[in-house]
Order: structure tokens, then C-alpha cells, then sequence
């Protein structure tokens, strides 16, 4: 009898991360022109909040230190997606494709648990701690938030990839109707690209809509929010509610299109 549980998906999870970090390590040119591309990728994000704050100290309340702030959450978010779970979910749709998709539905564990910890793009994840190291250069320009203030940051953060992660997963799902998903992927990314930004400077639709339809939001700007002391009930219970949905969406739509697979066996 197979042991299910939080227990049994850690020990999983943490077996299949070990063998795609040992295997992404095995290639070792790959892991580092990936590194520096991506070390580059990042550094030229500065380039546009230095050349709109050499001209003006704020732009609608927000310094140049608190944009910096947003900009390394949406680092870290980048690096989380690019290196985590474009390539996990991304190969959902070459098993499609291939037919191979049974060999990981054929396993005693949760599919969508499988299927989202198989890979690691070990070089883009390397993005995370400078990420880190840009957020706590900005946090060290201010007054530093209070302990509730920074655990409120934290439930926001982690509601916004828990959002982010469910879009993807959402996006995925198309591929078991739809032959190439590509284009749709490509978009995603480009409407993340936005995520650097303050909520605050866009128009009032758009803020909507990088919100509930693309949450991009909810995991730079809220975080960023709270960790400037401006956050209420309201703000952390939209946060909430956002990752809640997706996540119950995503794993809707994930076993819906599971039912509707075709195997290669059939």
C-alpha cells in the first residue's frame, strides 16, 4: 500500500529535485552561459528605473528606493519562473506531444506533483540571491518594517507564486486540446516583464488586470506595500484570495484535462 500525505509528497519532491539538480550539474558549460545570461538579464533591468529617476525623485509616491524594492521581488518571482517552473511545466506539453506523459501517470504519486518537480534550470535560479541581495539594499535605504509588516510581506509572497505558479499550470492545461501553446507562454512572459513596476503607475484597469488575470502583482508591488508599512485587511485578504482561486483553478483545470487525455496507449 502506497503511503500518501504531506510527508510522502516531500519525500518525492525532494528526491526528484535532487536527481535533476545532479543531472542539470552534469553540464557544466550549459549551467554557466545560462548563469551569465541570465546574471545579465537582470542587471540590465536597473537600466530603466535609473534613466526615469535620474530625471525626478518620484513618480506617484514611489522613490527610487521603493521601485528598486519592487524590482528585486519581481527578480526573485523571474528567477522562481525561469528556472522552476517553465521548465517543469514546459515539458508537460513535449509529453503531450510525445506521448510520454503516461510513464508519469502510470506513477503511485500525485501527477501534478510529478510533473512540477522534475526539472531545475540550475542557472536561472542562481537570479535568486541577487535578487535577495538587491531587496535588502533597498529595505537598508528606509526604516526597516516592523516583524508584522515583514510577515505580512512574506504571506503575500508566497500567495503571489502560488498565484503565478497556478497560471502557469492553467496555461499548460491547453496543451491537452491545443497542439502548440507557445505563443501563450511567450505572452505570459511578456505580461510578467510588467511586474517590475509599481501597481500605482499603470492605469486603474491595468492594475486590475495584473491583479486577478495576471497576478504579477500580488507578488512584487503588494509585498513591497507591506514591507513600506501600507498595508490593511483589505490588501492582505485580496492577496489571499488571489492565490486561493488560482490554486483551486489550476488544480481544477489540471484534473479536468487529465480526464480528457488521450493516452498513447489507447
Amino acid at each position: 500500500m502506497v503511503r500518501r500525505g504531506p510527508g510522502r509528497a516531500a519525500q518525492v519532491a525532494g528526491g526528484l529535485l535532487a536527481a535533476s539538480l545532479a543531472t542539470a550539474l552534469q553540464y557544466r558549460s550549459d549551467f554557466w552561459m545560462e548563469m551569465l545570461t541570465g546574471l545579465s538579464r537582470s542587471l540590465l533591468a536597473f537600466g530603466p528605473v535609473w534613466l526615469v529617476f535620474s530625471h525626478r525623485e518620484t513618480v506617484l509616491g514611489w522613490s527610487a528606493d521603493d521601485t528598486v524594492l519592487v524590482l528585486g521581488l519581481y527578480l526573485l518571482v523571474h528567477a522562481l519562473l525561469a528556472g522552476f517552473v517553465e521548465p517543469n511545466l514546459g515539458a508537460v506539453v513535449e509529453s503531450i506531444r510525445a506521448g510520454t506523459l503516461d510513464f508519469v501517470l502510470l506513477k503511485p504519486a500525485d501527477a501534478q506533483l510529478l510533473v512540477s518537480v522534475r526539472r531545475l534550470a540550475v542557472g536561472r535560479l542562481i537570479d535568486v540571491p541577487l535578487a535577495l541581495g538587491v531587496i535588502a539594499w533597498a529595505l537598508a535605504q528606509r526604516e526597516l518594517p516592523s516583524g508584522s509588516d515583514v510577515l505580512v510581506a512574506l504571506v503575500l509572497l508566497v500567495s503571489g507564486l502560488v498565484a503565478m505558479y497556478s497560471l502557469w499550470l492553467l496555461a499548460i492545461c491547453t496543451s491537452f486540446w491545443f497542439v502548440r501553446v507557445d505563443n501563450l507562454r511567450f505572452l505570459l512572459w511578456s505580461m510578467v516583464d510588467a511586474g517590475r513596476w509599481p501597481l500605482p503607475v499603470f492605469t486603474p484597469w491595468v492594475r486590475w488586470f495584473l491583479t486577478v488575470a495576471v497576478p504579477i502583482g500580488v507578488v512584487t508591488t503588494f509585498p513591497a506595500l507591506a514591507l513600506r508599512g501600507e498595508w490593511d485587511a483589505r490588501l492582505l485578504g485580496l492577496g489571499i484570495a488571489v492565490g486561493i482561486a488560482f490554486a483551486v483553478g489550476s488544480r481544477w483545470a489540471w484534473r479536468r484535462s487529465l480526464a480528457a487525455y488521450t493516452s498513447a496507449s489507447s
